[in-house]
């Protein structure tokens, strides 16, 4: 069901290592997040429900060992982060992902979670949460090849083979 999840992962951990300082600095707009900023919400998102809501290990072997922290890198523009830093944050957070694909049936996607947002309880299964996932990624991902695209830069397209 998630096999194109992967090939958002790969070109974004293609693409991130090759990015040079001045690259990761473009924005959209002056007011707009750099592509740093718009790189690091999938990895902060993935630990966030995975190990903040699911309870799921592995948190403290990223960027982000208290996954239910209510700040991210990208509320501090004034830290630009590293290709590096993104590196880890994506490839740190995606064995998260990859651990819970691997031992997830598809009789336990459907279990329910509970979650405390300011004083709200929601309730979630796996699967809308995976599902979640995803789409954040995604969108995060082509947040970031329209940030390259717009300076003339290669898009990230998954749809596109790496050579």
């Amino acid at each position: 069901m998630y096999e194109g999840w992967q090939k958002v992962q790969a070109h974004l951990t293609r693409r991130l290592p090759n990015l040079t300082p001045e690259e990761l600095q473009l924005k959209a707009s002056p007011d707009g997040w750099p592509i740093w900023a718009a790189g690091e919400p999938p990895g902060r998102g993935r630990v966030y429900w995975l190990c903040g809501v699911f309870k799921e290990a592995g948190a403290d072997a990223t960027p982000f060992p208290d996954p239910l922290a209510t700040e991210g890198w990208e509320d501090h523009l004034d830290v630009p982060r590293s290709s590096d830093e993104l590196m880890f944050a994506m490839e740190s957070s995606w064995l998260i992902v990859e651990s819970c694909l691997n031992r997830w049936t598809p009789e336990m996607l459907g279990e329910t979670f509970t979650r405390d947002y300011a004083g709200t309880i929601t309730r979630h299964t796996r699967h809308s949460v995976l599902t979640r996932i995803v789409m954040h990624d995604s969108f995060h991902c082509g947040e970031v090849s329209l940030l390259l695209g717009m300076h003339g830069q290669p898009s990230l397209d998954p749809w596109v083979p790496l050579t």
